[in-house]
């Protein structure tokens, strides 16, 4: 959702308002009279169970095509979209017509709670606003289903943590990341004792100069909106990280810089489209030219002066496109990440040191060259032969990754062989690392976790 945004900021207001959960149930029809007095079977059998009641708050690209039109177009059968909110109405009223649905928007959150009466309320916000509508809609009655990062500040994680302990609704943590096929992969080794104790590891996070960018020219730009691509991106890999080791971290120290965009251009201006500097300009970018995203953001930007394509080397910019993370966990394992964000090729190496052996594995996403596999993994034992695992992946829904974290949303009873589902002590964990990094930077010295918040 598009607001309070440093490049055109905007509000929403909304009232608390009072509404507990309503359980919908559709009563299996008569079937017909029959000459015998005895009931049928179809009368005898229980009734079908409702829908579930989804309302989204937010409805910018992620919201729309991850956690809109795929729902509408895989689950109708399971779920039902019952209203959409944002502070822009024309953005809302786009979105419903791509998402493909007939659902009622509303700019007032609370208005759209007591009114639609949704079982689930699905956060795309911008990440800061992330934190204040899910402790609300927990509050209302909902539980809610929540896109990465949980949260950009110690206090909002502390928040989501009373507010889930006070009111027992269901938290839900969209953690794509983890249904991966190589971060998969990577799992199912470590289970099986590949490596045994893991020691050490090392993450590298590279983003090329077309993903990279983009996060700059966007509201991710300011720390205010994002809690910096820590808190956002890397977000994905601190919860991997824990998930991998399955272990608590204990402890951050944090550098970062920024070395590419923001004040570092040769010139500026607002966007794109108006600059006068784009035929010299590296990261010049013509968003008229994708229809999807003029209509949602081009055509709507009239009601909150939200400019998708936003300048990447506005002097405002206050976030890192470099950084590195140390982070010690509770278990004794230490670990080395890495963060770039405009880099000449894009991916991810990982490296992890055991007892007994060592993985490593290169998810080649986006390079000038032509890997022999999306996804390279080595298993090295300490003794015999290494080998290598290679895996191809889908193109679309990052590597369907998407798609089965979907699946296991909302596709009731849906195995969980390897603990991908994601709670709130998972959502608060990977921020808690990214939020620890960012204030390690500005206060420099090591950041203690204990110390952000109360469990």
């Amino acid at each position: 959702m598009a607001e309070a945004i440093r490049n055109g900021a905007s509000r929403s207001t909304s009232s608390v308002g009072s509404v507990h959960r309503r359980v919908f149930m559709r009563q299996a029809g008569a079937i017909g009279v029959a000459i015998s007095t005895l009931p049928s079977a179809a009368a005898l059998a229980p009734p079908a169970a409702a829908k579930r009641r989804l309302a989204m708050v937010g409805t910018g690209q992620r919201g729309v095509g991850s956690w809109g039109a795929p729902v509408v177009a895989s689950y109708a059968e399971l779920v039902e979209f019952v209203a959409l909110c944002d502070v822009n109405p024309e953005r809302a009223a786009v979105a419903r017509g791509m998402i493909g649905t007939d659902a009622p928007t509303f700019t007032d959150f609370d208005a759209m709670v007591r009114e639609a009466k949704p079982d689930t309320v699905i956060v795309t916000t911008i990440d800061s606003r992330h934190a204040e509508y899910v402790c609300r809609a927990l509050r209302l009655g909902c539980d809610v289903i929540c896109e990465k990062p949980l949260c950009t500040t110690a206090r909002q994680a502390q928040d989501i943590l009373d507010a889930h302990k006070q009111t027992g609704r269901q938290l839900t943590v969209t953690f794509n990341a983890r249904h991966d096929a190589g971060a998969m992969k990577v799992k199912e080794l470590l289970l099986a004792g590949e490596v045994g104790e893991i020691l050490q590891v090392t993450y590298d996070e590279f983003l090329d100069r077309r993903h990279g960018a983009d996060y700059f020219r966007r509201w991710h730009a300011f720390a205010e909106n994002s809690g910096t691509l820590l808190c956002h991106k890397s977000s994905h890999q601190f919860d991997q990280l824990n998930w991998w080791l399955d272990a608590a971290p204990v402890e951050v120290t944090a550098h970062g810089r920024l070395a590419v965009y923001g004040h570092n251009g040769p010139f500026r201006h607002t966007t794109c489209r108006a600059c006068t500097f784009k035929q010299r300009c590296e990261f010049a970018w013509d968003i008229t030219r994708d229809e999807r995203l003029t209509k949602l953001y081009v055509e709507c930007e009239d009601q909150d002066g939200y400019f998708r394509d936003a300048c990447v080397y506005r002097n405002g910019i206050d976030i890192h496109d470099t950084a590195v993370v140390q982070i010690r966990y509770d278990s004794g394992a230490l670990v080395n990440y890495s963060l770039n964000a405009a880099a000449p090729c894009e991916g991810e190496m990982l490296v992890i040191n055991g007892t007994r052996g060592r993985i490593e594995m290169r998810n080649f996403d986006r390079q000038p060259w032509k890997p022999a596999a999306d996804i390279e993994i080595r298993v090295i034992p300490t003794a015999g032969a290494s080998r290598v695992i290679p895996i191809d992946t889908d193109d679309e829904d990052h590597g369907g990754a998407d798609v089965r974290l979907r699946d296991a949303i909302f596709r009731p009873g849906a195995a969980d062989p390897l603990g991908q589902r994601a709670g709130v002590r998972a959502g608060v964990m990977s921020s808690l690392i990214g939020i620890a990094a960012v204030n390690s930077m500005g206060e420099r010295r090591p950041v203690r976790i204990a110390d952000l918040v109360a469990w």
